[in-house]
């Protein structure tokens, strides 16, 4: 019988355990472009890519660049990069990536750096105890929170106000009030309830002009948000040229919209700054959120609160605050709205309507 000639292939070696040792060094990535996340989908990230100067951490900056963010920028559409571990990465990140950054369809990039935020909108699934409480980030580095309602069809939810409203206290950005479908019904009744809470506003309707709206989302970053068929959705369209964001009508029945925006997505306006149009929500959980928070957005209650009992939570008989506006040192109708906000960050039902509920 003859001998069998044996060669490399024959040979199979399996590689050992640690054959490339482990380090906690990471690569630097000097060559990194930086980029703005404007879209998220199942694990890509879309990111608008620009030739401006690096990302800072103010929020001055940030709405600088934003202004002109739009003018001469690429998409590119990338992954996270497994050293990320599992960092979230939300639209209005601004992120480093490399790999193929030129945008060419079927190129992919990698996610290796997410800046510093400067602010980020959060919100809980539920209030309740039989959930898991888990924050649920919306979006980052947003300096506006636009609460966009409708005055009627379907009618104005204060409770769902009063939510977003703490949520933009915990975020650290500024709240405006939009109220849609004017020609439906007058704004005041809903106006006069957050005039306490000094909340900036505008009024549209079918008809009138936006031009008090692109005024005050001038070079800034705003997300929408709003309960499903306000009208978040036509208000986008109307205002950046080309956007096509579905629309929808209001359930006769039900009186509530359909989700027409499936996802969050950051659009930039024609006269500088972006809008981040959010999918319309039903609850907005807020049990990530403190009573300190809240109480925050009250300097002139906040002396008040040191007679309280530990542990107070500003909504019972044992409250000090009661006192302290009896005695003049604040307006008892900013100890209303206090205590209307709380009960909402409690759990108390969305779709309360009455005006002067606690």
């Amino acid at each position: 019988m003859r001998k069998r000639q044996y060669d490399e292939d024959d040979v199979r070696i399996r590689p050992g355990k640690g054959s490339r040792p482990r380090t906690r060094l990471r690569p630097a990535h000097e060559d990194a472009v930086e980029g703005f996340v404007v879209a998220v989908d199942r694990g890509r990230y879309t990111c608008l890519v620009t030739a401006g100067p690096p990302a800072g951490e103010k929020r001055r900056r940030a709405r600088d660049r934003a202004s002109g963010a739009g003018d001469d920028g690429r998409l590119v559409v990338a992954m996270k990069a497994r050293e990320l571990g599992r960092k979230g990465i939300v639209v209005g990140d601004r992120v480093s990536l490399v790999g193929d950054v030129s945008g060419a369809p079927d190129t992919l990039a990698r996610v290796v750096r997410v800046e510093p935020r400067v602010s980020m909108l959060r919100r809980s699934a539920d209030d309740t105890e039989d959930t898991d409480g888990i924050e649920r980030p919306v979006v980052a580095n947003a300096d506006q929170l636009v609460i966009v309602t409708a005055l009627a069809d379907p009618p104005p939810r204060p409770r769902m106000i009063d939510r977003m409203l703490v949520a933009a206290f915990d975020a650290d950005v500024e709240p405006l009030l939009c109220l849609t479908k004017s020609d439906l019904a007058p704004p005041e009744e809903l106006v006069s309830l957050y005039a306490p809470l000094g909340v900036p506003y505008v009024v549209v309707g079918r008809g009138g002009t936006l031009d008090e709206v692109r005024e005050r989302l001038r070079d800034r970053i705003s997300v929408l948000v709003g309960h499903s068929g306000v009208g978040k959705s036509t208000m986008v369209n109307a205002l950046v040229p080309g956007a096509d964001r579905a629309v929808s009508h209001v359930n006769a029945v039900t009186g509530r919209g359909r989700h027409t925006s499936t996802s969050a997505v950051a659009l930039a306006l024609p006269d500088g700054g972006w809008i981040i149009d959010t999918p319309g929500v039903r609850s907005f959980g807020l049990a990530h959120v403190s009573v300190e928070t809240v109480l925050a957005g009250f300097p002139d209650l906040v002396e008040g609160t040191v007679a309280c009992p530990k542990g107070c939570n500003h909504l019972g008989e044992e409250c000090a605050l009661d006192a302290w506006t009896a005695a003049g040192h604040a307006d008892p109708v900013r100890l209303v709205s206090l205590r209307r906000l709380l009960a909402s960050r409690e759990g108390a039902p969305d779709d309360d309507r009455r005006p002067d509920a606690p």
